[in-house]
């Protein structure tokens, strides 16, 4: 029987750092259907498990509980699995690099395919993307992260902030060439560092398991399509 249900669409997107936090603690979950999610999302808030508008959504059947919203459900696998800092501020600046995280793939899709991307403004976009960057590169190296060794938050052991980093960005350099080649150039270490943890065993059956369920899809639909022309050209 599996650990967790999780609730989320059949793409990587904002479910893959649910995924990928609970592969690299080795825990099992199931995910149901689309019918089953989309039925869950009509309830009426005071009926369904927790209130929530859109997925992921995370059920922790050992302790019955359930939680929404991406960065809320990061920090309670975090909390409950061992994978957080020790310290307040160690603890608040993994919710800080998850919530930047969040608002980054919020940045990629236009909040959700509101607009569609050309390659003018894809081109427009560019600098704030590095800027991302440079943020992301700047609180690891505020830690000691270096191109070689070293994680997000000066941990000796892999956490939340390092697997939600590496999820962003290997996940986004996997579908889109063209930012992995950004990436490179302007945040070398933070390149440098999501290749480390992608490449532990967990994760790395994780990415190639994801390309079996997922193929190279991202987020679905036409915002997707507007960026894979936009960004791959």
């Amino acid at each position: 029987m599996s650990d967790y249900t999780l609730y989320y669409w059949p793409v990587p997107f904002r479910g893959e750092f649910i995924r990928t936090i609970l592969t690299h603690a080795g825990k099992a979950w199931d995910e149901p259907e689309v019918s089953t999610l989309v039925e869950v999302m009509e309830e009426a808030p005071g009926d369904q498990p927790v209130p929530f508008m859109g997925p992921p959504v995370l059920v922790d059947r050992a302790a019955d509980f359930t939680v929404s919203q991406m960065p809320a459900i990061s920090l309670y696998l975090g909390d409950t699995l061992g994978l957080l800092p020790s310290s307040p501020q160690g603890r608040a600046m993994t919710l800080k690099i998850v919530a930047d995280a969040n608002d980054v793939i919020d940045e990629i899709t236009l909040n959700g395919g509101r607009e569609m991307w050309t390659p003018a403004t894809w081109t427009d976009f560019v600098p704030r993307l590095r800027r991302w960057m440079s943020i992301f590169e700047a609180t690891g190296q505020r830690h000691g992260l270096q191109r070689d060794h070293g994680l997000m938050l000066g941990s000796d052991t892999i956490g939340v902030a390092d697997i939600v980093t590496a999820t962003l960005w290997s996940t986004l350099r996997r579908v889109f060439p063209g930012i992995g080649t950004i990436l490179d150039e302007t945040a070398p270490g933070i390149a440098a560092l999501s290749r480390r943890v992608w490449q532990t065993p967990a994760l790395a059956a994780w990415d190639k398991e994801s390309v079996r369920r997922y193929g190279d899809s991202y987020c679905g639909g036409q915002i997707e399509k507007s960026l894979k022309k936009s960004v791959n050209g």
